[in-house]
């Protein structure tokens, strides 16, 4: 197996880019057949990739039988994450932090993943109906149990981490940094590194805006990206310029924009991990491929500058999703009233 440069997650050493397994079942489109997943996960562990994502929502749990079925004769050669609290509910997705659905949704995920622990168990959302305290304390339980090895949250705030952290360490926050979202530059980046927890970026290349290959009429209803505001018009052809530069940028220092910016996140800190998801494995290999470049500091600085605050149009998340986040936002940051 390839050895990639590697970052910690807890205990943990994994490869410095991981892979979220989102998109091989739920959210974007065009989906792939289960074949062509299990095989790009297959692919990945084989690039080195030893750090894989996934989630009880992703698909209402067909992502974890994905990777149940294809990687776990493998197990010994990753770290897996997985996630609680945003699951199917009566069919619908549904929000509940209490301890004891906590229980039974990762109950259904050791069942799904088909192993008997889970290395890194997220809550994926905070649910405001629930004290941190006692959903953290439910998972901390769970590692007493041997259920999970560390305890991770998803969209919160630096606030929100130091409360959970008082309860369990945190290993990790797992929330939407890129050169387009860079909320946690606010406070939470901050506080991960101040109390050794591991931030791990999803959607590190924009939901797909900062590859290089996506253009508007790419986007549409069932896609998820379809409700997100900055990939609709106005917004979308706005961003897509920024998309352009950074894409010359990128061919002036002899990398791709999905490299360029993924090397931009590596050195916001080295307790950062992004996690780009993929059904290409193409597109698979361009992103590891970043581990092996030297890609100049003037180029990431200009970049950097290229999205700086104020530059993206749009806001992130249409209100109802906006509401269910804890994350910082910019004062005078716009917001969806729609």
């Amino acid at each position: 197996m390839v050895q990639l440069p590697q970052r910690r997650v807890g205990s943990a050493s994994v490869s410095a880019i991981g892979l979220g397994c989102m998109s091989l079942s739920h959210a974007y489109l065009p989906k792939p057949q289960p074949a062509d997943a299990e095989r790009l996960l297959l692919r990945a562990l084989d690039l080195g990739v030893t750090f894989f994502d996934t989630a009880a929502l992703y698909g209402f749990g067909a992502n974890e039988q994905l990777l149940g079925r294809a990687i776990m004769h493998r197990r010994s050669e990753f770290t897996l994450a997985s996630k609680c609290v945003l699951a199917e509910i009566d069919g619908k997705r549904g929000l509940d932090g209490s301890p004891e659905a906590i229980g039974r949704v990762l109950e259904d995920s050791l069942r799904r993943l088909n192993t008997d622990h889970i290395d890194l168990y997220y809550l994926h959302r905070l649910d405001p109906k629930v004290p941190i305290e006692d959903s953290v304390g439910a998972l901390a339980r769970a590692v007493e149990a041997g259920k999970i090895g560390a305890i991770g949250l998803s969209e919160m705030s630096a606030a929100t981490l130091r409360r959970a952290h008082a309860v369990h360490p945190i290993a990790a926050m797992q929330t939407e940094y890129s050169l387009l979202t860079r909320n946690a530059e606010i406070a939470v980046l901050d506080a991960c590194r101040e109390l050794g927890t591991a931030f791990v970026a999803f959607s590190p290349l924009g939901r797909g805006m900062l590859t290089g290959s996506l253009p508007p009429s790419a986007v549409e209803p069932p896609d998820l990206r379809a409700t997100l505001p900055r990939f609709r018009s106005p917004h979308v052809e706005a961003n897509l310029l920024l998309a352009g530069k950074l894409a010359a940028i990128a061919r002036s220092a002899g990398c791709t924009t999905s490299q360029l910016s993924l090397a931009w996140l590596l050195a916001r800190g080295d307790h950062v991990l992004p996690i780009p998801g993929t059904a290409s494995p193409d597109h698979l290999a361009e992103n590891m491929a970043t581990l092996s470049m030297s890609i100049s500091a003037d180029a990431l600085a200009q970049a950097d500058a290229l999205f700086s605050r104020g530059a993206v149009s749009g806001p992130r998340y249409p209100q109802s999703a906006q509401a269910q986040v804890d994350t910082e936002i910019w004062e005078g940051e716009p917001l969806d009233v729609s």
